[in-house]
């Protein structure tokens, strides 16, 4: 039987907060305001089992309780997740020091020998990218460049930024005519077709994503450049040859932090010894965690990305060493990446009738939840995103000038 004492505890301890725009509306028609000013959030409790997930919140169990359909949330995303922090913030059990549901999946599941496998990792990425291309065309930029984009001013269009970032990296890296590209986790093929079109680069594109794969390699063709861009559905470490410059853009993420010296010793493997290489990618800001705090790494792990671990900056440069490449250039593109994701949500909402009709109600529900939480974790600096130049480790970089000016040079 539902507990009224727990339920009074419970809403006045939220009440004694200085202000929470949220209304809980139960199943017996009571209703709880937490603020004096109209709630810009309503979760609505449609029967007393419900009440588990409030009772003791963290960002995991509300945001598992709404994709599920155990508690229906309305409101902005943004506003969605501002309360959800707030009530995971306050809960004492969020507080506890305790080891998380996704770092404990992910070690139980390295400890039985199923962790980052080559299946295991393609069934991983297909779960992620493959609900469709239409899906992701209905909220990212024309390009569909799924990554941090590149503000230079703070005032660029989506689409503008993305390319910005696009150019910023081939920038940074030096490419030139007829050096062989290759981009780990090439998505739908922007950056290697930008590569070949721009700067007269070979490239060769990897994804583990099918529908990636048949949408990049109709762009190639569409823009003439079969002969000079390949787009391979195949792992990075199958991968074979040499290659002048490397970029792997959004994709370590997906490695493991354990496999993060076997990654970055398969790149260095893979870059010429003059070659420049280019890790973009999300780090945690907390040392002693793999994702974010309040239960949100957990529920990432759980509904968005199975397998993904966080590593710190600390260790990504340490791991880069022990793989044999020398760090040349670290920027932060954290705020970057909140502004992103804030227009990813804004494009999100603008268009959640079509993106209803292109996926189930579950699935909505966590892009939904993911991309306003993303917002929130930049934001708040609880993940960063970094790019991170680098070379084999001990040669001379004579491919780079010696100072950071021409990363900044005009087009």
């Amino acid at each position: 039987m539902f507990n009224q004492i727990k339920l009074k505890a419970w809403s006045e301890g939220l009440r004694s907060q200085p202000s929470l725009p949220l209304r809980v509306e139960l199943w017996n028609g009571q209703r709880f305001d937490f603020s004096p000013d109209p709630p810009r959030v309503t979760v609505r409790v449609p029967r007393a089992s419900s009440l588990r997930y409030l009772l003791s919140p963290s960002l995991y169990k509300l945001g598992r309780a709404y994709v599920e359909g155990a508690i229906d949330v309305s409101g902005r995303a943004n506003d969605m997740i501002a309360v959800v922090n707030a009530l995971a913030s306050h809960s004492l059990a969020s507080k506890l020091p305790a080891l998380g549901l996704g770092r404990l999946l992910g070690a139980v599941g390295d400890a039985l020998g199923g962790g980052h496998t080559r299946k295991h990792d393609a069934q991983a990425v297909r779960y992620h990218y493959d609900v469709s291309n239409e899906f992701y065309g209905a909220w990212l930029d024309p390009d569909m460049v799924y990554s941090c984009a590149y503000f230079e001013n703070g005032n660029e269009t989506l689409a503008e930024a993305q390319l910005r970032k696009i150019d910023h990296i081939l920038t940074k890296i030096g490419v030139r005519p007829g050096h062989r590209l290759l981009d780990i986790g090439c998505g739908w093929g922007a950056l290697a077709i930008r590569a070949a079109q721009r700067h007269g680069a070979r490239c060769v594109g990897v994804t583990l994503s099918d529908k990636q794969a048949r949408l990049a390699r109709e762009r190639v063709e569409r823009a003439g450049l079969t002969g000079q861009v390949e787009i391979r559905l195949q792992d990075y470490r199958d991968v074979g040859g040499q290659f002048d410059r490397i970029t792997s853009v959004g994709m370590f993420e997906h490695v493991g932090v354990r496999q993060l010296p076997a990654y970055f010793r398969r790149m260095a493997t893979l870059l010429t010894p003059d070659g420049v290489a280019m890790n973009h990618g999300l780090t945690t800001t907390n040392p002693d965690s793999h994702g974010v705090p309040h239960g949100g790494g957990d529920f990432i792990s759980r509904y968005v990305f199975p397998h993904g671990e966080l590593a710190h900056l600390g260790t990504v440069v340490k791991a880069m060493q022990e793989g044999g490449l020398e760090v040349r250039d670290v920027e932060n593109l954290r705020r970057h990446y909140a502004r992103t994701c804030a227009m990813w949500t804004e494009n999100f909402e603008a268009n959640a009738e079509r993106i209803k009709g292109l996926t189930d109600a579950r699935r909505f529900r966590i892009w939904q939840v993911y991309l306003a939480g993303c917002t929130h974790a930049f934001t708040h600096d609880w993940i960063s995103l970094y790019q991170i130049v680098c070379g084999r480790a001990g040669r001379d970089p004579a491919a780079l000038p010696w100072s950071r000016r021409y990363m900044y040079a005009q087009a």
